[in-house]
Parts: C-alpha cells; structure tokens; sequence
C-alpha cells in the first residue's frame, strides 16, 4: 500500500472503531484494536510508509502519557495508604513469576524487569471506562478500587523509568546520576505547574482557531525542553499531566480540548504504529506462543490472588480492572526498542495484548441508561 492508500484506511479506522466499540459496550477496547490493525496492515505498507506511521506515533505516545497523568488526581497520602499497600503487595506477588515468564521467553534480567514492570502495571487510560461502568462495585470499595488503579500505574511509571536506564546503560552508579537528573526535572515541573496551568488558561481564552494546535504545541515544547534537562520526553509528558490533572478550564479538562488531534488522530495511529513493530510471522513463534500462555496464566493467577488473598470488596471479577496494561507494555517496548531488544519488545507488546483484550472483553458490559 502507498502513502495515500494508507491514509485512507487510517482514516476509516479512526472513523469506525470508536463507534464499533461504543456500540459492542466496550469503549476501552479501541485502542486494542488499533494494535490488532496495525499487526495486520504492516506486511502491506511500504518501507517509507511504515517509516511515517511510526514517526507520528512518537507524537501520539508522548500525548498518551500526557492524557494518563492528567486522568491521575492523587488523593492525599493519608487516603492513599490502604491502596498504596494493596498495590504493592499485588506487585510483589506476582513479579517473581512475571520475571520468570519473561527469562522463560529468552529476555534478559534487565530485559526481563522492564517487561515485569509493564505486565504488573494498570493503564487508566485503558481500564478507566471498565471501572466507570462496572457494576460489581459500590461506595468504597468502588473508590478503593480506583485508587489502586492509579498507583498501580504510578508504580509501574517508576519502576520502567528506573529499568529503562539500566536496559541501556546497565547497572552502575550512572544511574544514581540520571535518576538524579530526572528529580530535578520533575521537581522543576511541580514548581512551575500553576504558571504552566495559567499559560494554558491564557491559550484557551484568548485563542480560537488554533486552540487545540497551540495546546499540543506547548505539551511538546514542554516535552523536549524536558528531554535537554535528562528527562525522556514520554516521561515528561506523564508528570506534565499528572502535576495539571486538577485543572479545569471553563468547565472542561486539557484532554477534552485537545481530542481531535490526541484522542481522535495523533493517540490511534501511535497504537497502529505499535501494531507495526510486531513482525506477522511472529504470531506463529514460540515468543508469541509463550506471551499466550504467559497472559492467560496471570490472568488464572490474578483471580486465585484477588479471590483469596487480596479482595477490594467488589465482587469476584473487580481483579480485570487491574489486567489492561498495554499502554504500561507500549512504554517498555518503546524502551526495548531503543537498544533494538526487538524480541523482547515483541514479546512485551504481545503479552500486554493479550492480557488486555482478554480483561476487557470480561468485564461486564456497559450498561446504556434508558
């Protein structure tokens, strides 16, 4: 397929699937089908084409991030305590034997952990919508259940921001530096949040025509700026939002002004680009045979886990809610990739695939209001 060709049928993808999915009862799983139809489309596009896709994808993650932090409003400590504890124990249960799937796949440790960290994560992103229309949860568990959502999340941006670093540039004292050097970024954007939120107060008031251009402009300034300080770009992104999730701009967040060129263009083709990094003949490999395997055994796990162990008070599938994680898998393989790990990238994106798709189509179905 040529360039134009391409465009065509990314244009009638962005069309259809959001409404497929709103009409199936399951808005979240958009974006898993978008990874799905970029695994599909890659043996047919040109070299250059694919180059393109890949490329404007960049731009969507960076915008995924973003929106992920922004959808993140911490409560404070006190109220995040139980969760925080839940969560971790949730993550620590399983890491062992996440790792060990991982080294049974032919990943390396630092591999490994990477692929670890992105499997025991939650994408809100992905996983919100679950929660919103679940059924199975009421008062506070409903809130519990959210919260550790989120810091599942946060503890997963943590634990890949760490093991990214040592996937590139192994262990040493190095990385005392560059986790030092992103410190002091995240602390400098903590600081100059209000001034920021106020800039982007001032973008929506005083422009019209080019408000959602203008605001994505400033989030990839912002994002480069970053970048220079020692902070990767997507990982400014991610604490950008997270530091604005509270802002509200004459009734609407950030993220509702900028979705028709995040949510309904720039975000969709960055998960047909992640589509585009899986090789098609590798669907018939043992590294996809194993990360089958490896997602329908957490996922076997996780309920044995939430029904005996660690309950949040919902009924017995609430676990799901913490099972979507492509997005978790898109950062570390986006990680792996960089130091052309490519089977284990594959191996990552494919598990969180699988993991993902099969925890939203288990979850209860959206209930339309009559």
């Amino acid at each position: 397929m040529n360039s134009i060709e391409t465009i065509i049928c990314l244009i009638l993808l962005l069309m259809a699937v959001p409404d497929l999915c709103l009409k199936m009862g399951r808005p979240a799983l958009a974006n898993a089908l978008f990874v799905i139809f970029g695994l599909g489309l890659g043996p047919l596009l040109e070299k250059d084409v694919t180059t393109m896709i890949e490329q404007a994808g960049e731009v969507g993650f960076l915008l995924v991030l973003f929106e992920v932090g922004l959808e993140i409003e911490l409560p404070k400590l006190r109220e995040l305590l139980p969760s925080l504890r839940y969560a971790v124990l949730w993550t620590v249960i399983q890491y062992p034997i996440v790792l060990a799937l991982a080294l049974a796949s032919h990943l390396t440790m630092a591999e490994g952990i990477l692929a670890a960290a992105a499997m025991t994560g939650c994408s809100m992103s992905m996983a919100y919508f679950g929660w919103k229309h679940y059924p199975g949860l009421a008062g506070a568990a409903r809130e519990f259940t959210l919260q550790t959502m989120v810091t599942l999340e946060m503890l997963a941006i943590v634990v890949l921001t760490v093991s990214s670093i040592t996937v590139k540039e192994g262990f040493g004292w190095g990385i005392l530096f560059k986790l030092a050097g992103m410190a002091v970024t995240i602390f400098l954007i903590s600081r100059f949040a209000n001034h920021l939120t106020r800039l982007f107060q001032t973008i929506i008031q005083k422009t019209t025509h080019w408000r959602v251009h203008f605001l994505v402009l400033l989030v990839l300034i912002i994002c480069a700026i970053g970048e220079r300080l020692g902070l990767v770009a997507s990982k400014t992104a991610f604490f950008l939002g997270l530091f604005m999730s509270r802002a509200q701009f004459e009734g609407q967040s950030v993220e509702e002004y900028i979705a028709p060129i995040s949510r309904r263009f720039l975000i969709p083709i960055f998960f047909v680009s992640l589509g585009l990094l899986i090789d098609v003949h590798m669907l018939i490999s043992v590294t996809a045979l194993t990360a089958l395997l490896g997602a329908i055994f957490l996922l076997g796990l996780r309920e044995v886990i939430h029904r005996r162990w660690l309950k949040t008070g919902g009924d017995r599938q609430t676990y799901l809610l913490f099972c979507p994680n492509l997005t978790m898998a898109a950062l570390a393989a986006t990680a792996l990739l960089e130091v052309n790990s490519r089977a284990a990238a594959t191996w990552t994106v494919l598990c969180g695939l699988f993991l993902t798709v099969t925890a939203l189509l288990l979850l209860p179905q959206k209930v339309e209001s009559k």
